[in-house]
């Protein structure tokens, strides 16, 4: 059994990197989507608010959807939606193309993103100790790849087809074949057995609403962050910071990196310190970087800012997830789905926030807005200490035996 476990943690990871290419792959070459379909600046915002929107969809679909299925059967058909439709965008030639690849795209993440943290967690759950920051290294990781390849796309002037092609060729087939070791926890069945008993603590009891809002929103200010960083870092060094083009392109790459190296430390700092403890130095780590890009007098302390803010939030999404599975054991895949749904609020709410206070105000004020939301993060810490679960502040098993408790069931 405990190779089982390992491979089916293996294999989850790889779908975190897949998906982190992917998504990469289609917001680095936006400019590039829009010259191909001709789409209006005007336009644009509507197309690309709808991916999240539809993601939002998709993941409220999966939280119905696992009560009859388990997650692995989600993650292994929508993985191979969203590399397709990736695909497609790059194929098109017209607006109906490109608007209904993009929603099978956001309807497949917003998907894909509820079964692999539903899938994250209750493996988690079964090890006994803290690994979740690790699935989201392995995100961080394809993120980098992504954006690297896209890199090489616009450099060489590659049409779209021809720059995904050869990522899906790849990633699809490798994603199917892995999707063979998926693991499937007990929260599943608890759910199941739950839910066909008449609510409670199940899938669809008030109560999971309820004691779930302080994560979730805690969810949405990490993600009103890190739009924060991928929308606007850019823009900042350049025309407040006076950088070069070619630098204001860096902090981004330099925000992804220290994401992946935090989140490949974080499990340790969890398993030692514990999750309470990491939050509140996340929360605290980025709120400074905010602050320093706010007061920044040149281009380069304002890239040690943003490489601050990467640092403070890598932490704080994958213990949410970790947290809700924690708060609920029973019921664990319904939290998920609908904490993942204030991932997506995040990212609407936060780039066009400090755009609207940036032009009616300054840029360097706008800045002081996501500081103040990240500290929030402090007073809802507590919802991020270990529940029944044993795991998390001070209780996880032994690095030698937790895999094999685990697989006797918990």
């Amino acid at each position: 059994m405990t190779d089982v476990l390992r491979r089916g943690r293996a294999s989850l990871a790889f779908s975190f990197f897949a998906q982190g290419v992917a998504f990469a792959l289609l917001v680095t070459r936006i400019p590039a989507i829009q010259d191909r379909y001709d789409v209006s600046d005007g336009l644009l915002p509507a197309f690309l608010a709808a991916v999240p929107i539809l993601a939002g969809v998709g993941s409220v679909c999966t939280e119905h959807l696992v009560k009859r299925v388990p997650p692995s059967h989600v993650l292994r058909w929508a993985q191979p939606v969203v590399l397709l439709a990736l695909l497609r965008v790059g194929a098109g030639d017209g607006l109906w193309q490109l608007g209904l690849a993009l929603a099978a795209f956001g309807l497949a993440v917003g998907a894909l993103d509820a079964s692999m943290n539903m899938l994250g967690v209750s493996l988690q759950h079964t090890y006994g100790r803290s690994i979740m920051l690790g699935f989201h290294a392995a995100f961080s990781l394809g993120g980098i790849v992504g954006a690297s390849l896209a890199w090489v796309g616009a450099h060489w002037d590659l049409a779209l087809f021809v720059s995904y092609l050869p990522v899906v060729l790849v990633l699809l087939p490798a994603a199917l074949v892995g999707s063979r070791w998926y693991v499937d926890g007990s929260g599943h069945k608890e759910a199941q057995a739950s839910d066909g008993a008449g609510g409670g603590s199940g899938t669809g009891g008030a109560g999971v609403g309820f004691k779930l809002l302080p994560l979730c929103l805690v969810m949405a200010i990490a993600y009103i962050g890190d739009s924060t960083v991928s929308n606007w870092s850019a823009k900042y060094l350049q025309d407040v910071l006076g950088s070069s083009e070619q630098l204001a392109t860096v902090p981004y790459n330099v925000y992804m990196v220290t994401t992946l190296l935090g989140r490949a430390v974080g499990d340790f700092g969890v398993r030692r310190f514990g999750a309470v403890a990491v939050v509140r130095v996340g929360a605290v780590v980025a709120a400074a970087g905010f602050a320093v890009v706010a007061v920044a007098p040149g281009a380069w302390v304002g890239m040690l800012g943003f490489t601050l803010v990467g640092f403070g939030l890598c932490v704080i999404v994958p213990q949410t997830f970790a947290a809700a599975g924690r708060l609920f054991p029973g019921a664990a895949d319904a939290a998920v789905a609908r904490l993942n749904i204030f991932n997506y609020v995040g990212f609407l709410i936060g780039s066009p926030l400090v755009g609207a206070l940036g032009d009616a105000w300054s840029y360097r004020g706008a800045m002081l807005v996501p500081m103040a939301l990240v500290l929030v993060t402090l007073f809802y810490a507590r919802s991020f200490a270990s529940g029944p679960s044993r795991y998390g502040d001070g209780h996880e098993w032994p690095r030698t035996a937790d895999v094999g408790r685990g697989s006797n069931g918990l």
